[in-house]
């Protein structure tokens, strides 16, 4: 594969991870509430989890909800479900900050599981894997995979830094908490897109 190839699919990778989205905005919440480390475990995970997918929806997946009836509706709602349990952890969350680390954290298999939800994963794996390579090529889909590989990563930490920022200078918990419910509002309100979509 070419360097002229690589070139837009970096580029859409890019788009694809750093633009908001539900995973986007539990990683920023994560910077605000825990350590980096944490974040980073969480970050992990949904990269792992989202390459994992994109490989899967590359070797025909995908083509697997359109025969088997019903599988695109249970992701649908599973993915509300998910969705609405994280939002309202976030709206119970007072703005204190743990002592020493957290307990709740979000951690790996989180991220790895919001991906497999998340439409957002499902449309860029789609659409990357549609537009940049040819189904009968799984060699392609591999080097577009490991060109996400890094990618996803660091745009999905970056939010985790941002939120790191946001706590450096907002040291009071009542601001914290209202960051926490403004995150947690705009994640409920993604699940309207999963409806409607």
């Amino acid at each position: 594969m070419s360097l002229a190839m690589m070139l837009p699919m970096s580029a859409f990778a890019l788009a694809a991870s750093i633009s908001p989205g539900p995973v986007n905005l539990v990683c920023l919440s994560s910077g605000t509430r825990y350590p980096l480390s944490k974040g980073l475990v969480f970050v992990t995970g949904a990269t792992l989890g989202f390459v994992a997918l994109f490989i899967a929806v590359g070797l025909g997946l995908y083509s697997l909800l359109a025969v088997v009836p019903g599988l695109q509706e249970a992701l649908r709602w599973a993915g509300v479900a998910f969705l609405l349990y994280l939002s309202a952890r976030l709206a119970r969350d007072d703005g204190r900050l743990p002592e020493g680390g957290s307990h709740q954290a979000p951690g790996f298999m989180t991220g790895a599981l919001m991906q497999w939800l998340n439409p957002k994963a499902w449309l860029a794996s789609a659409s990357g894997i549609g537009a940049y390579t040819s189904g009968s090529d799984p060699q392609q889909v591999i080097i577009f995979a490991l060109l996400y590989l890094p990618i996803c990563w660091l745009s999905l930490g970056s939010w985790v830094y941002a939120g790191a920022f946001l706590r450096r200078y907002v040291h009071r918990p009542a601001v914290l908490a209202a960051v926490n419910r403004t995150l947690a509002v705009l994640l409920a309100a993604s699940c309207v897109y999963l409806l409607i979509g």
